[in-house]
């Protein structure tokens, strides 16, 4: 279970609040306009952004006193961060050794999620001979071999084209199936929360606005989020 009890940010111009509770293995969509605070709340779960009050733990363990990278958290963004001057063999591979010292079995783990990516034949490539939507699938395979218990997506397949978005939701559904991984998904694409997600957050002005099903989506009762999804100012979807 992840929990967040007021975690609060605070900035000179405003502030964030965030109040939830999270089950493993579930996948949550965060939604909301740029600027909501969704990138945000991200950034105080991996410890990227200071909390300034609050309680954050997952599993039972205080996340707060971690430092990044003793977090049981991957994060991927809208910015691949991959190392240019390494094989997408390499930038894998990272994900499971810092100095690339592999075992024959975690080999294969990088192999595996390689071509689970459809990346199998580019291993020896450099990421500047990747295309944007190659570039976020190696990422996504660097993900998938960290094997960590939370996930989090800042909006990492919006260079995609739709087909290939939605095979690379899947492979992330399938691994919160399998693994029991816990996903935190913000897109500014409803239909990724519709496809994957088994809960929608709304995130309005710092806040949690609504917490509940993605079906709302169809028919949103809350003013803000139906002007959100272009339905009018607190307009009901027909």
């Amino acid at each position: 279970m992840l929990i967040l009890d007021k975690l609060t940010a605070h900035y000179p111009e405003w502030s964030v609040t965030f109040t939830t509770r999270v089950a493993q293995g579930e996948i949550v969509a965060l939604i909301g306009r740029s600027g909501a605070g969704k990138s945000t709340l991200l950034g105080m779960l991996a410890g990227f952004v200071p909390v300034t009050s609050g309680a954050l733990s997952f599993a039972g363990q205080d996340l707060l006193p971690l430092r990044p990278a003793l977090r049981p958290i991957t994060t991927l963004f809208q910015d691949h961060n991959l190392f240019l001057h390494l094989s997408v063999y390499d930038n894998i591979a990272i994900g499971l050794h810092p100095g690339l010292h592999l075992t024959p079995s975690q080999q294969q783990q990088v192999l595996q999620a390689a071509t689970r990516v459809g990346l199998g034949d580019m291993l020896d490539r450099l990421p500047e001979q990747l295309s944007g939507g190659q570039q976020q699938r190696v990422a996504l395979a660097r993900a998938l071999v960290r094997d960590r218990p939370l996930l989090l997506l800042d909006e990492p397949f919006s260079a995609l084209d739709p087909a290939l978005r939605r095979e690379m939701l899947a492979e992330v559904a399938l691994l919160a199936r399998s693994r029991g991984t816990t996903v935190l998904m913000v897109s500014h694409n409803p239909e990724d929360a519709e496809l994957i997600a088994d809960r929608l957050l709304f995130i309005h002005e710092g806040g949690i606005a609504f917490d509940g099903s993605p079906s709302e989506l169809a028919k949103p009762t809350l003013p803000a989020l139906a002007a959100y999804l272009g339905m009018g100012q607190g307009a009901v979807a027909p």
